[in-house]
Formats: C-alpha cells, structure tokens, sequence
C-alpha cells in the first residue's frame, strides 16, 4: 500500500540560540569560561534544533516527504518555533503546544576552531511521552525516527519504559524504527540511567540504531570511556576497529539490524544482521537483502575547503543515511550518502543551510568527492579505497 509519508521524525525539539563567536579563538575550554570576563559576540542566529528539526527538516531536503512530531510551550520561544516550523518549511502538523509549559532552549557556543559547547533547558521535552505520538499518522509512513531520549525525562525515566512502549507500538505496525541517542551530562539523571538496560529491553523492536561512538561508549562500556575521555584529544581518534566491533557485536545480540555509529572526522561505522533478520525490518528494508546483510565497513570523511563548524553535522548524516535506505539504495552508497550530507552540513554555521539537495550531493559524490585519509587498526580490518571493511564484511 502506498504510503502519505517516507518518515516521521519524532523526539527532541528545541530553540537553538547560537551567538556569533566565529572571530573567537580559543584553545582550552577554560580559556571561555572565566568568571568576569566579556567576550564580545557579533549576531545571533536563532533556529529550531533538537533530532526532530535537524534530522527531519534534512530529510525534509533532501526531498523526501516527513512528518514531524515535537513538543513545545505556549511561551515565547514556543512561538519562535512554531513559526519558523509553519513560515520556513510549511511542516507544524505534528508540533504539540502544550499551555503553560516553557519552550526547550539550548545556548550553543561555537567558538573558532573548537568543538561546540551547549547550555540546555529541557522544558517542554522532559513531558513528551508515548501518547504523543500520533501513531495513525506513522502508520502511513515507511520510516520512523526518534531523537534525543537521554534529555527527555519521561523517555529515560522508569527504565526507559515510556521509550520500549513507543517502539513496540510503531513496531507493530510495521513500520521500520531508527533511533539516534545523546550524550548526557554522567551527573544528571538522564546521565545516570543503565542504557545498555533500556536498549537491551528494546529487542525486536529497533531496527536502525545510530548513535554517535562517545554515547555509545558511554552506554556500554563506562570503563573505557572514562579511560579515552581522560586522553587529551578527541575521544573518537583513540576508538580502535576492534572497539566498534565490540560495540556492535553486543547491539547486534540485542536485536538491533543495522548499527550506523557517527565518528565525527574519523566517518561512519556500518555494521548489519544477517538477511534473516533485516527481513524482519519492516516497510522500509532494503530490497536487496543479501547486498545488506552481514556487512561491517568503517567509511572516511569527504574533504572539504573550510573550517568546519560541526552544529547538528550528525543528525544531517543520519538524514543522508536514512535517505538512501528509503530511496533503496545499496549499503556503500547509503553510507557515502550519510558521510556527504554530514560534510555538506559542516560548511555552514547552522544545522540546514549547508545542505545541498539531494541530486547535487549525488553528483558531487559520483564525481569523485575526495575523502580524508582513515587509518583503522584492529583483527582483520582492510582498507578498500575510501572504505575500511571490518572482520565481519563478507561482501
């Protein structure tokens, strides 16, 4: 049966406020972060943020038909958004505005050179619960997506039952189900919850899983990940192939298909069940499953000609991604298709306009996009060109 929509994006939605601090250049975080000191900031640019806008809106793009569905407050900023959602995309359908609750906001701080730095409210987001989805309105779609549940309460609370209960009901329904993760503050209570509990609990239920390497690591291996956070460098250059081999091997026993893990200027990580259980993905399965099935491939970077500002880099390559499973494309080029709307996304200052629609992306790529060197250590990892392709690739 046809359906009304590709995807449905649901989860975290928020105002994103971000100063502009292009012309400052720090090296320590300390170096910002001084009681008394003024730092000067050129404009503001607000914008909508959170999975629901930077996941869904790219998809949006990308030019594939998305519903979206977020919660917000009947305050100010809850206007903000609804109004860039409405005037900007035409998409406010799914947009919830709940009366006398406040509007979720995040500060980012964007400094020249450094990786971002966010100041968050959950507000409105810490209510969003399994009866708010409109699961009429996911049935009628092949794909759907949530974003963000370690900043939403009611998502991690209670073991994360809220989360199990929307997942075995969009499940049922036969629709294939992706989720994205976030890091968490380790002392708040969205920081404090078993989440390798909560995704065990999600068996036969998620079908894409794709987190970044530092969550994920925080969710299943504490131990290492307070090891590489103590290094002083970026946690995703010490993350080995034998790591990530590791990390999916546990997701794989816990009945999740395909696990795409962001690495940040390292690039993608894939790894996928065997065609018997990617049969069992729902509407949005690859067509091709013995292409699909039992592969493991680590993809590099696509270069780019300026310096990067990473704001919601890694909901544009879940997007990329998504996409090319929902236009059905073979893994490589689903892949190169993440790891593209990733470096595109990069060379603007905000989560959207860097984008390019999705046949100039495509172009660009079939052209020959020159990547970044990779270099991947572990047992029986080999480089391919571009791609690394791990001990279980058996393409």
């Amino acid at each position: 049966m046809e359906k009304k929509f590709d995807a449905v994006v649901a989860g975290h939605l928020c105002l994103d406020i971000t100063p502009g601090l292009g012309h400052v250049t720090i090296d320590r975080a300390e170096d910002f972060f001084v009681p008394g000191k003024l730092i000067n900031s050129e404009a503001a640019t607000l914008s909508t943020g959170g999975a629901v806008s930077n996941t869904g809106l790219a998809l949006v793009k990308l030019g594939l038909s998305t519903a979206l569905m977020g919660k917000v407050g009947d305050d100010a900023f809850g206007g903000v958004v609804k109004k860039f959602l409405l005037d900007s995309w035409g998409v406010s359908e799914g947009l919830i505005v709940s009366k006398g609750l406040d509007t979720s906001y995040t500060i980012v701080l964007t400094p020249h050179g450094y990786d971002r730095m966010f100041i968050h409210c959950p507000a409105a987001n810490d209510t969003f619960c399994a009866d708010d989805i409109n699961y009429d309105q996911v049935a009628d779609a092949r794909l759907f997506h949530f974003g963000y549940p370690p900043l939403m309460q009611r998502m991690y609370e209670n073991g994360g039952s809220e989360l199990v209960e929307v997942y075995r009901r969009v499940h049922e329904l036969g629709v294939t189900t992706s989720l994205d993760m976030a890091l968490p503050d380790p002392e708040s209570p969205g920081g404090q919850v078993d989440w390798e509990q909560t995704i065990s609990q999600l068996t036969g239920h998620l079908d894409i899983f794709l987190p970044s390497a530092e969550e994920i690591l925080y969710m299943l291996d504490r131990a290492k990940y307070t090891e590489y956070r103590k290094a002083r460098c970026e946690m995703t250059d010490l993350m080995t192939g034998d790591d990530m081999h590791a990390i999916s091997d546990k997701l794989l026993g816990y009945g999740v298909k395909i696990i795409a893990i962001k690495c940040g200027d390292r690039g993608f990580y894939v790894r996928t069940a065997g065609a018997d259980q990617l049969a069992k993905m729902g509407s949005a399965k690859p067509t091709d499953l013995d292409t699909w099935a039992d592969r493991e491939i680590w993809h590099s970077t696509f270069r780019i000609n300026v310096t990067p500002n990473t704001a919601g880099s890694g909901d544009c390559s879940i997007a990329g991604f998504l996409a090319g499973i929902l236009r059905n494309f073979p893994l490589e080029a689903a892949v190169k298709s993440g790891v593209g709307a990733g470096a595109c996304n990069v060379c603007a200052p905000d989560t959207l306009s860097g984008l390019k629609p999705w046949d100039e992306m495509q172009s660009n790529i079939a052209a020959g996009w020159e990547t970044n060197p990779l270099e991947v250590t572990g047992d029986g990892w080999v480089q391919d060109g571009e791609i690394w392709r791990g001990p279980a690739d058996i393409f």
